[in-house]
């Protein structure tokens, strides 16, 4: 059985993080191991939650897994919330990545405006970090500001096909564009190999809805199908079908709760796509 570890916060309420990747990466038939970088009581999305830092335990945990002799198969990132967790993560890399595949989502970013709390500085050091990266997922936003490039909403493939050449060149192996739409009602991604020189996409139904975790739960199915065996393009199409099939149990759930959608429902669809 493969083993990846996940480094990324974790509340203790809430569908996003390391909430989701555990059980999804699970269910996919992956051995799950995480680093949390914080416990949050809920997720920022709530009036009210609280927050422990846990920066200070990343070394630690590092030396122990060294000491221990543990390895992994895959290296997945999440949301990291500072320059020292940034540099931390870069060092596990050092550590661990020699035989791992590192993926990287760099969650700072959406719908043209930097997180409350980042900056364009944080930016660039998360553009050097996904230099390390064999597969980076960063939404047009974060791939903007990775970038130094101005955002906008309306874009063509030959646009897209440059971000995703310029992000490569940063140093990453494969970077794939997510939330990318070229027509009304459908979305999904489009992906370039810079070590095969191809692009690939794929693209399913585009709902009227948004929900907060989609993309923690999309690079969470991605991960587990290239541990699973399945190439970079099929393991991101199958990542797009899954969170759809998400948020569609969420949207026919008459009691949806509005902090996340109902990814367990959809668990079944995860595990049957990856016997076949």
């Amino acid at each position: 059985m493969k083993r990846i570890i996940t480094i990324q916060d974790i509340s203790c309420v809430g569908r996003c993080s390391l909430t989701v990747a555990l059980p999804i990466i699970s269910a996919a038939g992956v051995e799950t191991a995480i680093l949390p970088t914080a416990v949050l009581s809920t997720h920022t999305a709530f009036p009210k939650f609280t927050f422990r830092d846990l920066t200070d335990e990343i070394k630690p945990v590092s030396d122990t897994f060294e000491e221990l002799g543990l390895g992994f198969d895959a290296i997945y990132t999440g949301y990291l919330g500072s320059f020292e967790q940034l540099k931390l993560v870069s060092d596990f890399f050092d550590r661990f990545g020699e035989n791992a595949a590192i993926v990287i989502d760099p969650v700072m970013a959406d719908n043209g405006q930097l997180y409350k709390g980042f900056t364009p500085e944080f930016a660039a050091e998360m553009a050097k970090l996904c230099s390390k990266a064999d597969l980076i997922l960063p939404n047009l936003t974060e791939a903007c500001f990775m970038l130094g490039e101005e955002y906008r909403e309306s874009y063509d493939e030959s646009y897209i096909r440059s971000l995703l050449e310029r992000l490569t060149r940063l140093g990453a192996k494969r970077a794939a564009l997510t939330g990318v739409s070229f027509e009304d009602g459908r979305i999904g991604f489009y992906l370039y190999d810079s070590t095969t020189g191809k692009y690939s996409s794929y693209f399913n139904e585009k709902l009227p809805a948004s929900y907060h975790g989609t993309g923690d739960i999309f690079a969470s199915a991605a991960v587990g199908g290239l541990m699973r065996g399945l190439d970079y393009p099929d393991a991101l199409a199958l990542a797009v079908d899954f969170t759809l099939e998400c948020m569609k149990k969420t949207m026919a759930d008459p009691d949806r709760r509005f902090y996340g959608v109902n990814f367990e429902e959809a668990l079944p669809m995860l595990v049957e796509r990856l016997q076949k």
